[in-house]
């Protein structure tokens, strides 16, 4: 009954940006019953992409990134306290202080964390950083405040690459080492990773790529010195900041019977778990970063999305749908977004770049560095990625949700003269990159072209 929906106990686990926004809605969607929100961090839910730009460039400091509430929530906010575990049948979340919290609905959005450096003694050199929370922000920055003579990021993804960025702009010496043929190709293939690798080197960043780091070497003192490769070269740095991809903060479900994994917590559309034998349930919902949900405009392929824009769409929709009968809940149909600053250059994505099997540039060039690129898959367009050049994006992005064909139509003045030359996309297998990609493609290959109606009136 949706009086019932509208009362009751619902928990959120993950208090970041997908566990604000589902409390924010939920109250707006008229639920009176207690909402309670746990975060394992102590600090309340703060914006992350501020972190690789801002604070790393000492323009803003950690503590100052907190997220606008844009209502009361009137919760119950656990915040310093991680869940450890989950009984779906007696519906109850276990904390880290022994506590167990009763729920009628619960909302997991615990996101990623990063990946660590995989030998721990390394790891814990005094020098070696990794990047995702305020606290690793925080300490990251000072360090580069104190000017180190060299520092080495290992993975060139787009966080790794934002880290190298504002360590150019501060004047430091970097070098990147990534196991990959160029920065950036997991996420955009090969035809932009080319530009990324230019821009780099023109800004002074000493561009390793086809190595991997073997060993972080220590100065018998605890404090880390520099990094040996596999090529058999050497780095000596004062700093290392480890850009390997994320985790997805999993395994505190290992015993729940959900389908949840290293690609993160299946669910359907509407935001809804799978249980382990893929029976979708009716009273656990999955948001942000830590899901992994089928989406219609990329044949059902099983997305897993490292996006703000995401999180937000997705914590809305799962939260209406928590307070609203079956007929009135809404699929989560938004098209993925993205945009990165690095190097001088506004980069924004709609769309999956990764599931394509060719590109386009439809705008602009290479050689000017202001461009739009256009991603096809078995003749219809799926992604766009443009350079410097966003007033376009929403052009794309219509041609995304139409199913257009590809290469695409006649839509600007600044048509390119190879507009109609297509070329492969290149995207690599991920496993042979050092850095994780943004948007993991996990399902099955399409055979049907559908498009979204959007609503009227």
């Amino acid at each position: 009954m949706p009086g019932d929906l509208q009362d009751g106990r619902i928990v959120i686990v993950g208090a970041s940006l997908a566990g604000l926004r589902a409390a924010e809605t939920l109250r707006e969607e008229g639920f009176t019953g207690s909402l309670t929100v746990v975060g394992d961090e102590p600090h309340p839910p703060y914006d992350r992409p501020p972190l690789s730009k801002q604070v790393l460039l000492g323009k803003a400091s950690a503590d100052t990134t907190a997220l606008p509430m844009r209502r009361d929530t009137d919760a119950d906010w656990r915040l310093g306290v991680a869940a450890t575990g989950l009984d779906p049948l007696e519906k109850r979340v276990m904390l880290a202080d022994g506590e167990s919290l009763p729920f009628d609905r619960l909302l997991i959005a615990t996101g990623t964390r990063a990946r660590p450096w995989p030998n721990p003694e390394e790891a814990s050199l005094d020098g070696v950083f990794t990047l995702r929370t305020s606290d690793e922000a925080g300490g990251l920055a000072e360090r580069l405040a104190a000017g180190p003579g060299r520092v080495l990021v290992i993975g060139a993804g787009f966080t790794g690459s934002e880290i190298a960025s504002a360590c150019r702009e501060r004047g430091i010496e970097v070098t990147v080492a990534e196991r990959g043929p160029a920065p950036l190709v997991g996420a955009l293939g090969g035809t932009l990773s080319k530009l990324a690798a230019v821009m780099h080197r023109n800004h002074g960043v000493d561009l390793r790529c086809g190595v991997t780091v073997t060993t972080l070497r220590g100065d018998g003192n605890g404090r880390f010195t520099g990094a040996d490769l596999s090529d058999g070269s050497r780095v000596d740095a004062d700093v290392c900041v480890v850009a390997l991809g994320a985790v997805r903060n999993v395994e505190w479900l290992a015993e729940s019977g959900l389908a949840a994994g290293p690609r993160g917590v299946a669910c359907d559309a509407g935001c809804r778990a799978f249980n382990m034998y893929g029976i979708v349930t009716d009273d656990v919902f999955v948001a942000g970063d830590v899901s992994r949900f089928p989406h219609p405009l990329f044949g059902y392929q099983m997305l897993s999305l490292e996006h703000w824009g995401n999180a937000v769409a997705q914590a809305e929709v799962a939260a209406h749908n928590m307070v609203s009968p079956g007929p009135l809940r809404r699929p989560h149909l938004a098209v993925p977004t993205f945009w990165s600053t690095q190097f001088g250059l506004n980069i924004k994505s709609v769309g999956v770049p990764t599931y394509s099997d060719h590109v386009v540039i439809a705008q602009g060039s290479l050689e000017a560095r202001r461009l739009a690129v256009v991603y096809g898959f078995q003749g219809r367009v799926t992604a766009a990625v443009t350079v410097d050049m966003a007033k376009s994006l929403d052009y794309y992005k219509h041609l995304i949700e139409t199913a257009a064909p590809f290469p695409p139509p006649l839509g600007s003045a600044d048509r390119a003269i190879a507009a109609d030359i297509t070329i492969p996309s290149d995207v690599p297998d991920p496993s042979g990159l050092s850095h994780g990609p943004t948007v993991a493609l996990t399902g099955h290959l399409p055979d049907r072209r559908l498009t979204v109606v959007q609503p009227t009136g």
